[in-house]
């Protein structure tokens, strides 16, 4: 019997695992693979007693080499292919949970591999991380999102001369450019994760809800507008939890 492209671990103390499971082809993300994603984050937003969710990738080598290019040209037609794309937004349903989202990346990160852990809130690295999104150099672009994550997260410079080269950057150099928040050493990865994870999932539920949109909402607005935001979850989050006399 075949092995599950996704597994799934949920943990106590509001902590779920998610591993990204081929390792044979480098956590390849094939239609299967995106399909259970789909599903399992639908799952996640609806669960309330999940605060934080982990991703990682199966074997030794790789988070996730990016799309499974063997499946390329096997869709129907390519306006079928847009049509399910648009359906099952994968990207655009990470972005909008409230949940927190840590990528752990360990080995090969490319393509999409790369683009799910911009998709999290939080990204951690082993020292043997390696990251790129090499599309432009196989004749197409960035579609899981890339062209508009990367340049919100490292200097806009950066982002481009990744994107137009395709070059690889190894794990000191992303963490120099901000696009991971922590490097570690391979053994100490899954570890660090994981206490990082229950460090924010002690912290009161709606706080760190609140505390997420405010940030990621507010990026997107101008100034003025942004603080506008941030008084109304505050008074929201007063609401539900308020502060002792």
């Amino acid at each position: 019997m075949a092995e599950p492209p996704v597994l799934y671990e949920k943990r106590e103390g509001g902590v779920a695992w998610v591993t990204l499971n081929r390792p044979a082809v480098l956590n390849a993300i094939n239609m299967a693979m995106r399909d259970e994603l789909w599903e399992l984050m639908h799952a996640v937003r609806d669960d309330p007693d999940v605060r934080v969710v982990v991703f990682k990738g199966a074997g030794e080598r790789a988070f996730s080499a990016g799309a499974d290019i063997s499946e390329f040209g096997t869709a129907p037609s390519i306006a079928e292919a847009r049509r399910a794309r648009r359906e099952r937004d994968l990207w655009g349903l990470m972005l909008s949970l409230d949940v927190v989202i840590i990528a752990a990346v360990h080995g090969y990160a490319l393509g999409a591999g790369t683009e799910l852990p911009l998709c999290c809130d939080i990204r951690i690295a082993s020292d043997d991380a390696v990251f790129g999104l090499p599309e432009v150099s196989l004749g197409y672009i960035p579609s899981a999102g890339g062209t508009q994550t990367l340049p919100r997260l490292v200097p806009p410079g950066v982002a481009m001369q990744m994107i137009l080269t395709g070059d690889q950057i190894d794990a000191a150099t992303a963490y120099r450019y901000g696009l991971v928040q922590r490097l570690v050493s391979r053994d100490e990865l899954y570890p660090a994760t994981e206490a990082m994870a229950r460090h924010i999932a002690e912290r009161p539920a709606p706080a760190t809800t609140l505390t997420k949109r405010a940030i990621a909402e507010g990026a997107e607005l101008p100034l003025a507008t942004g603080i506008a935001l941030e008084s109304e979850l505050v008074r929201r989050a007063l609401q539900t939890a308020p502060l002792p006399h």
